[in-house]
């Protein structure tokens, strides 16, 4: 009898864990002071999470983080059938009928910085956590990579590649540096190791050489000298090149970083300044050519590279001036910082008049704005600045969203302009140990669950008076299974139907929380 209970507790055992419930290494929480917690990461442990599909028709898993510390809680449900609206309860109703934009991904950036502070941690073990932290099917599964051209603001030093001799227009020097030999390369391949699904690259200059530069210096206000315009093309060609003979095939290029910093000349940040009538002409004649007619004609070409008030200023006016710029350009790139102050409604535009060309979102991170402190550990309203932002970037067609550095160290360097800022992991090389921020599972909630091809699904909601909309987004995925991602604002539990078809979930989020519900139905 006891051999027979042993068995069958044992038996028990073994189904949870083929259904993902003992299989995942939850979170060592470090409780931090004022805020929320950090999950710790050492040379023996480092907390994991298996994306389960549901087992069997109308069967979900719901994942749940929350300020007060779960993090991608699991709890496992069934469909049920529902007959009445019910007034006191809000209502996302799904119609996986009205689709809208294909998703390519989420992920982070390989700075100079970002791998420096990967091999500072020295230990085999906890270098390869960290890689399949991000990458593996055991981590967030992100599926994009930003990777600059050459130096910037989160580099030791200011460089670019053939620096030297000067008006080399053919660019006979080109060749990569021990930034890319290094760091980015070796960071590169463990991530593609890493990886169960193909991870597509995006790579942006932030400056060139100098002497391409009206004012010869890697910052301050500048423009591209018209004799270099198509050595700078071809300074992106060589880049590829090199990069695809190492083993890191690029998919996407964007047309220099933030062009307005140099056009401004008011920061310390590597920049190039662009007007938007000088882009479309450089895209239009250099660019778009050279590219469309090498051995890379199917890379992608994403303009603008700049915040989300400038998107319109640039795009329109490029396309109004040099049409022909279009059949060279792919999609349009746009960052995070100041959205707060642009409704996101000016995506429509590009969305009803250009229908074949995609948005993107390229680079976010907290701690950048000059009354923010530049590390906060444990900071949970910076992770609500992620995933409000994701969603409503989701919500206006955007087809994915890419997180700065994924790594820097305490401080929030090293960079060599003193520009600090956060980021989803800290390393701290000399406690032999990281720790991942609540920003980190806030990437995760939307880069676990939503698999490049997914696509957005239409959802309405019904709520009872006077309470508060529940930001979200529903997918189908390439898995035929539907995601939602909910956040609660409240600071208590709140009760949400989710309706799919003739069943429903019935979800209770915790406090101050973000869920992500996948569905088998």
């Amino acid at each position: 009898m006891i051999y027979f209970k042993f068995c069958t507790f044992i038996s028990v055992l073994l189904i949870f864990w083929a259904n993902g419930v003992y299989s995942d290494k939850t979170c060592a929480a470090r409780q931090i002071e004022g805020q929320s917690v950090v999950c710790v990461c050492n040379t023996t442990y480092c907390d994991e999470i298996t994306r389960a599909r549901p087992d069997g028709d109308g069967a979900y898993i719901a994942y749940t983080s929350s300020k007060e510390g779960s993090r991608f809680k699991k709890i496992f449900g069934e469909l049920e059938s529902y007959e009445n609206d019910d007034i006191f309860k809000t209502v996302l109703t799904l119609d996986p009928n009205k689709k809208y934009q294909f998703i390519e991904g989420f992920g982070g950036a390989v700075t100079d910085s970002t791998a420096l502070n990967w091999k500072n941690l020295s230990d085999p073990q906890l270098m390869q956590y960290l890689i399949d932290s991000y990458f593996s099917s055991t981590g967030l599964e992100y599926n994009v990579v930003r990777l600059p051209i050459g130096g910037t603001d989160f580099s030791t030093h200011a460089y670019a590649y053939n620096d030297e001799p000067e008006d080399d227009v053919n660019l006979t020097h080109f060749n990569l540096t021990s930034e890319d030999y290094d760091l980015k390369l070796p960071m590169l391949k463990a991530i593609f190791e890493a990886s169960s699904t193909s991870v597509h690259v995006l790579a942006t200059t932030w400056s060139p050489p100098v002497w391409m530069k009206s004012n010869h210096a890697f910052s301050g206000k500048s423009h591209l000298l018209p004799e270099y315009y198509s050595t700078y093309a071809l300074y992106h060609l060589k880049f590829i090149e090199m990069y695809t003979a190492l083993g890191v095939p690029i998919w996407g290029i964007t047309t220099t970083n933030e062009p307005v910093n140099g056009d401004l000349g008011v920061t310390k940040i590597n920049c190039l300044g662009w007007s938007a009538e000088d882009m479309g002409q450089w895209i239009a004649n250099d660019l778009g050519p050279l590219i469309r007619n090498s051995t890379f004609k199917d890379i992608k070409i994403l303009s603008v590279d700049d915040q989300r008030p400038l998107v319109l200023y640039f795009f329109n006016l490029m396309v109004q001036e040099h049409p022909e710029c279009l059949k060279y350009i792919d999609g349009v790139a746009v960052h995070f910082y100041i959205d707060t102050i642009t409704p996101p409604a000016v995506f429509n535009t590009i969305t009803k008049n250009y229908p074949d060309k995609f948005i993107m979102a390229t680079e976010g991170c907290k701690g950048s704005l000059f009354f923010e402190k530049k590390v906060q550990l444990g900071a949970w309203d910076r992770a609500v600045a992620y995933f409000t932002d994701i969603l409503e970037d989701l919500n206006y067609n955007l087809v994915g969203w890419i997180d700065w550095n994924m790594c820097l160290n305490d401080k929030g360097g090293p960079t060599y302009v003193g520009n600090y800022v956060d980021s989803p992991i800290i390393v701290f090389p000399e406690n032999g140990e990281f720790v991942k921020q609540p920003t980190f599972y806030a990437m995760g909630h939307f880069s676990k669950f939503i698999p490049r091809g997914s696509l957005r699904i239409d959802v309405e909601q019904s709520k009872p008076l006077l309470s508060k909309s529940v930001d979200n987004v529903a997918l189908v995925t390439p898995d035929d299974t539907t995601v939602v991602v909910l956040y609660n604002s409240e600071s208590s539990e709140r009760k949400v139907k989710i309706r799919l078809n003739d069943q429903q979930a019935t979800l209770t989020l915790e406090a101050d929380s973000i869920t992500t519900i996948e569905i088998n139905a």
